[in-house]
């Protein structure tokens, strides 16, 4: 569904009321606009009803509205941290949260960041993350007490953060303070909670260096430039351990997405095809007028899918959440088979359970316990090679190919002829490719001359694959 564009949203369409200031709907304007960029679908009553949620909610209590706006605006709940980070630069940053006093000493600071993880209820944590930012987290100062700050002055949270101390030193000092030996039941209770209130402490202060940095430059290119992309968005390249657990609690929502979207191509077209001939052959007993067109018997099953998988380091992320996706949508197959390689090939069908939930390690559970490499660099070549020398049977003419890697050969030979001959057995041919295309002819890349035999698809994200396995899938 295309979205209308931002600026033709009018706030003033709720019934019975209108949002009091210019400002507030431009801001509400703004922030909807972020959230899209960072690739949360937003339409444009949704946005209405945020309009009418933040005259029905005020913005005395700002709790009260982001929980408002985000039970209005979104529809995963793996959306909300992104929406947390940009509702902080578009709503906090409107009230001014500089400091009335300068920033208390280092002793008097430790002591407060103490009481806080031992649950003192009297500290604030919203004035506390922003004292810790003011005392310790200035660019350019060393950390010296009454340094203060200016509204002007650059604020570093991760420069705060890294001078506070680790969770676990904090922790420890916590739990010496209240006379924890490290053993028994609450205090391991007591260590747990501290644990959780470090980490919060710590997720304030990047707000609160977020929400600075949205004064000084613009919420708006604070937003696009420090805020993370959601889940669907990030890069399978760059992606660190915990992106890609996000990305695999992704795995079985999207298949059955996916799911739906084949079995619905599949009915539309179990129909089949007009039959040309007789369909005019039948228009002659109505003057040559198609009253009712003649459809070709079309064939009934599942296709088959074979998955060729580099599992080399550069890749691995890409080719693991991507196996478990299609492993997980295998009921749309009469079969699956799937193979990794390196600069060799081995089948790993059997290392998917159905059902099974995604875990973590899949690239280095196939290296360990399989022939996928040989020498340990990539080499498209030689595995595509040992495929047709060792598989090629696993290709009919129902099956649909679906190559998986980034085309780096390490300046090897890219091994055409084995590609053709998987190509000229297969129905269909794909290649997903994880690198973005400007970047199919640099350096040791052959994925532009392997784009020349069968179609191949940028597909950098979740949302990108999601939109090219939708779309390319057999039916």
């Amino acid at each position: 569904m295309k979205l209308p564009p931002v600026h033709c949203i009018s706030t003033t369409n709720v019934s019975g009321s209108k949002v009091a200031a210019a400002g507030e709907s431009a801001r509400l304007v703004e922030f909807v606009g972020a959230l899209r960029e960072h690739g949360i679908e937003i339409g444009t009553s949704d946005t209405v009803d945020a309009a009418a949620a933040i005259v029905v909610l005020g913005q005395d209590d700002l709790g009260r509205l982001r929980s408002g706006l985000a039970a209005t605006l979104l529809r995963r709940p793996n959306q909300r941290d992104t929406f947390d980070r940009i509702f902080g630069l578009y709503f906090d940053s409107a009230d001014d949260h500089s400091p009335a006093q300068p920033p208390p000493d280092l002793a008097t600071l430790h002591g407060n960041v103490l009481a806080a993880i031992s649950g003192d209820d009297t500290v604030d944590t919203a004035d506390l993350a922003g004292q810790v930012l003011d005392s310790l987290g200035e660019i350019g100062d060393s950390g010296r007490s009454g340094s203060g700050g200016s509204a002007g002055q650059p604020f570093s949270a991760l420069q705060a953060l890294q001078r506070l101390g680790t969770t676990d030193e904090l922790v420890a000092i916590a739990r010496a303070q209240q006379g924890s030996r490290g053993t028994g039941v609450r205090d391991a209770a007591f260590a747990l909670e501290a644990r959780r209130r470090v980490e919060d402490l710590r997720a304030r202060v990047e707000s609160e260096a977020l929400r600075r940095r949205a004064q000084q430059r613009g919420a708006e290119y604070v937003a696009r430039a420090a805020v993370p992309d959601s889940a669907e968005d990030r890069g399978f390249l760059a992606a660190n351990r915990q992106d890609l657990a996000e990305m695999r609690r992704l795995v079985y929502p999207l298949a059955r997405t996916l799911a739906t979207r084949v079995s619905s191509r599949r009915r539309r077209a179990v129909r089949g095809r007009i039959d040309m001939r007789r369909t005019v052959r039948k228009s002659m007993a109505t003057g040559g007028v198609p009253m009712r067109p003649v459809l070709q018997a079309r064939r009934h099953g599942r296709p088959d899918l074979v998955i060729l998988a580099d599992v080399s380091g550069s890749v691995s992320g890409f080719a693991e959440f991507t196996l478990m996706l299609i492993q997980a949508m295998q009921d749309q197959f009469t079969k699956v088979r799937s193979f990794g390689f390196v600069d060799s090939c081995d089948e790993i069908t059997g290392m998917f359970r159905p059902g099974e939930p995604p875990r973590p390690g899949l690239a280095q559970r196939i290296l360990a316990n399989t022939d996928v490499t040989r020498f340990g660099g990539s080499n498209y070549g030689t595995a595509f090679e040992t495929f047709t020398d060792r598989y090629l049977d696993a290709i009919g003419d129902r099956t649909s190919v679906v190559i998986l890697g980034d085309g780096r050969t390490n300046h090897a030979d890219p091994n055409l002829a084995a590609l053709r001959r998987m190509r000229a057995k297969a129905k269909h041919t794909f290649w997903l490719n994880p690198e973005p295309a400007r970047s199919w002819a640099l350096g040791d890349s052959a994925a532009d001359v392997y784009a020349r035999e069968v179609s191949m698809y940028e597909t950098g994200n979740i949302r990108q694959l999601a939109d090219v396995v939708g779309r390319i899938l057999p039916t």
